[in-house]
Order: C-alpha cells, then sequence, then structure tokens
C-alpha cells in the first residue's frame, strides 16, 4: 500500500510546484536601458587604473559588481583557506573616491544555517544586482551535502546599498529535493518589474537555465536552451527589448564558448552553437555597453586561465575582435572569473579573481576601447598590493586572434 501511494504523492508534489506555471503569463519584455549620466557626476576617477581590492583571506575568488545608488561600487566575493571549505564567506567592499574598503563579511555558514534552518556544508559564488528601485540584492549558492551539483540558491537583499542586508531566504528551483541549482551572472531587468535570472545545473550533466521571476521575487516560469548540455554559467544580455543574447561556458571538449540566441525575452531560444572563442572551462563575463556594441572578459585558451582578455562584437555577438590581452602570467598562474559593469558615467570597471590570493579591479573609460589603450591597462603580474595608476612601464601584450592548444 505504501508503495503504491508513493507515485501519488510525488504526482501530487510535482502538480503543486507546477500549477503557478501552468497559469497565463504575460508576454515577457525587457526593460529599455537608462540614459548615461555625464562624466561629470562619476563620484570615480575615470583614468585607467589598476588595484588588487583588500584582501579578507587566504585565498579569494568569484567577484561580483554592481554600482550604488550613490554612484560608488560594491564588490562581492568569497574567500577563505581555499574554495569549498568551511570558513569560507562572502565578502563586500565599496569602491567611492578611488579607494576600496575594509572587507565586510555578509554571510557565512553559521548565518546560512540560522536563516534557513539547514545545514550548511559550503557556500559561493556570490551575485549582485541593483533593481530600479535601488534596492540591493545578493544571491549565493550554499551546500548542504556534496559537492557543487548539490547547490542551492539564497537571496538577500539590501536598502542601503549593502551596509546591512536581510535574512537570507532559500530560492526553491525545482520540487524534488531543490538540488543542483547555481547562479554566476547577473539578471535582466523585465518591463513588468520582475527579472529574468540565468542560471545553471551541475547534477548529472551541466545544463543553463532561464529563471524568471515576478515583481515580488516569485520564481513564475523557467525556460532551457536547446542543444546547451554541458554548457554552464550563462552570461547574458537584452539586445532589444524581446530578444537576448547568452554566451556559454564549455564544460566539455569542444573547449569553445558556446552562443544561443532567445526570443520572447528568453521565453524561447535557438539551440546553441560554437563560437570559435577557446574556454578552457572557465567563467566568461558579457556587458552591452552603453553604445550599443558588446564586451566580453575571457581566458582565450584551451588549457588554462593565465590569459585574461577582453573582445569586443557590433554586430550582436556574431564576430568578435581579437582579444585585448589584460593579464598574462605562467600555466599554473589564474586570472578568472571575470566581472563587467559600466557605471552611469560610462567608466568601464573589470574586477577578477587573481591568482587565487586577491580580487583584482581594472577601471577605464569606453572610449579607450577605440584607441588602442589596452597597453596602460595590461597588469603586470608584480603590480604592489596597494592603489596605484599603472603605467607605461608595465608589460603588456596585444592580441592577433586566438591561441592554438598549448600556445600560451
Amino acid at each position: 500500500m505504501k508503495r503504491q501511494a508513493l507515485p501519488l504523492l510525488l504526482f501530487a508534489v510535482a502538480l503543486v510546484w507546477c500549477w503557478p506555471r501552468l497559469q497565463p503569463l504575460s508576454a515577457a519584455a525587457f526593460t529599455a536601458p537608462a540614459p548615461a549620466r555625464s562624466a561629470t557626476t562619476s563620484p570615480i576617477n575615470a583614468a585607467p587604473h589598476a588595484e588588487l581590492l583588500p584582501r579578507a583571506a587566504a585565498s579569494a575568488h568569484a567577484v561580483t559588481l554592481a554600482q550604488r545608488s550613490d554612484g560608488g561600487l560594491i564588490a562581492a566575493w568569497f574567500a577563505g583557506s581555499r574554495e569549498g571549505a568551511g570558513d569560507v564567506a562572502i565578502y563586500s567592499s565599496v569602491y567611492d573616491k578611488n579607494t576600496w574598503s575594509a572587507p565586510q563579511r555578509i554571510v557565512d555558514r553559521q548565518r546560512i544555517e540560522h536563516d534557513t534552518q539547514r545545514l550548511i556544508r559550503k557556500l559561493g559564488n556570490p551575485l549582485l544586482w541593483r533593481d530600479p528601485r535601488n534596492v540591493l540584492h545578493l544571491w549565493f549558492v550554499s551546500v548542504s551535502y556534496g559537492g557543487w551539483a548539490g547547490s542551492a540558491i539564497n537571496h538577500m537583499q539590501s536598502n542601503d546599498g549593502g551596509q546591512h542586508w536581510s535574512a537570507a531566504t532559500r530560492i526553491v528551483s525545482s520540487p524534488f529535493w531543490n538540488l543542483s541549482t547555481l547562479v554566476r551572472n547577473p539578471p535582466l531587468a523585465l518591463a513588468d518589474g520582475g527579472i529574468a535570472l540565468p542560471a545553471y545545473h551541475e547534477f548529472l550533466n551541466k545544463r543553463p537555465e532561464w529563471l524568471r521571476f515576478d515583481a515580488n521575487l516569485t520564481l513564475i516560469d523557467q525556460a532551457r536552451i536547446p542543444d546547451s548540455a554541458g554548457t554552464l554559467q550563462p552570461a547574458t544580455v537584452a539586445l532589444d527589448e524581446h530578444r537576448v543574447l547568452a554566451l556559454l561556458r564549455d564544460a566539455g571538449p569542444a573547449q569553445r564558448i558556446r552562443r544561443a540566441y532567445g526570443e520572447a525575452a528568453g521565453s524561447h531560444w535557438l539551440p546553441a552553437a560554437a563560437t570559435a572563442i577557446p574556454n578552457p572551462n572557465a567563467a566568461i563575463a558579457l556587458l552591452r555597453l552603453a553604445d550599443g556594441s558588446l564586451l566580453l572578459a575571457c581566458n582565450p585558451l584551451e588549457e588554462n586561465r593565465s590569459r585574461l582578455a577582453l573582445l569586443r562584437s557590433r554586430d550582436d555577438g556574431r564576430h568578435w575582435s581579437a582579444p585585448i590581452i589584460v593579464e598574462q602570467g605562467a600555466a599554473d598562474e589564474e586570472f578568472s572569473y571575470p566581472a563587467l559593469l559600466q557605471d552611469d558615467a560610462g567608466i568601464v570597471h573589470l574586477a577578477y579573481t587573481w591568482k587565487r590570493e586577491a580580487i583584482k579591479h581594472v577601471a577605464f573609460h569606453s572610449g579607450d576601447l577605440d584607441g588602442k589603450l589596452m597597453h596602460p591597462l595590461a597588469l603586470s603580474p608584480d603590480l604592489p598590493r596597494q592603489v596605484g595608476e599603472v603605467t607605461s612601464t608595465d608589460r603588456s601584450s596585444s592580441g592577433t586572434g586566438f591561441e592554438s592548444k598549448g600556445k600560451h
């Protein structure tokens, strides 16, 4: 009798889960981008410069960026003795007047256990985003059992630019045990006040997923990208009010960034296809600049993450420029997990993992991309750990094309 009841119980759970998604949904559309402010209103120096953020622990990884309502930046990342360790916590730092503040601990395992009443083994992948109401959101993943494939998404928010945070809530994105949903790249705002959040799964097989939330952050729809098995961490930009581009990290043998276009604000997707851009199973960042062009930060190699570069597209991601190298080191050095943001004044900010020891921040004006300026932005591995201007004496390298396997 009990065996017969189990399938009925599972069916009932699935029906309850699916019922809200069976209701008619309004057509999704992206919001129009806000006009850029004059550079004179920015509290951030527009001169090209770079610095390491203050350290919070021995190891740092997976930075995310957002702009606060006062014009300053806020970064968040996870830090501890190593990735996945029990002492890992998520920290933040605020950037104003060319100075990063001392790291502030936002959340650790103990706080998540208290807020969610669940055992938490590890946490990671913070994601910051400021909504049109100037509420700052933080998503991150936590694991109770197993590896990252057992992750769940958590959410917190702040009404004062990240000084204080709400209790963490757990987002349920799967009807069975809510396993294996992760985030990395920021959401896109929808015209109805909701958001579209790119996510991914790692359980059994890696694959991206598109999550639609209403204005109350209730999950109301999900979509998958055809032919995207073996990819993860979608980075997305809205091309107009209805079309969206996703670039996908490749965890398979092809070792090429994959590309997919979505319609109806991501409600429907065309099959993913490989690009010519190498990808050593490493995270990428994608940004739509104020002039409409696209900026991609990635590791354009096949074997390691020792080279970080920027590429630009002026045709909605169909073709990309040769990579402009930002930082390069030995094969065993890592410059990875980039985050991109263009502030209201037009300044572009790039942050990334630096040798797994710290987070590095680079700032430059978007116009510098047209002026072949990457020379003063090529960062020496010996860059001091304090804030300072990057001069033309730093070692630099400019890309002329994609690298073949084993050459770097």
